[in-house]
């Protein structure tokens, strides 16, 4: 399940991605086989860290397994 973070609350995909141009055309990120098309990913920090992503609108994306 991909969120989205920001500094103080989780959202949900649909809540931002809904307006992106590069969203697909349901409203939610490009997330093909396990990656981001609309981003790139982020360095993880250590290996309990979710994977994250950082979309071309700048939001910060984890994908929550």
């Amino acid at each position: 399940m991909l969120v989205i973070l920001t500094d103080n609350q989780i959202l949900t995909p649909h809540l931002v991605c809904q307006g992106c141009l590069l969203a697909d055309h349901s409203g939610q990120p490009r997330w093909h086989h396990g990656q981001l098309r609309c981003g790139q990913a982020i360095r993880q920090k250590s290996e309990n860290q979710p994977q994250q992503y950082e979309c071309q609108m700048g939001f910060r994306l984890a994908n929550l397994k």
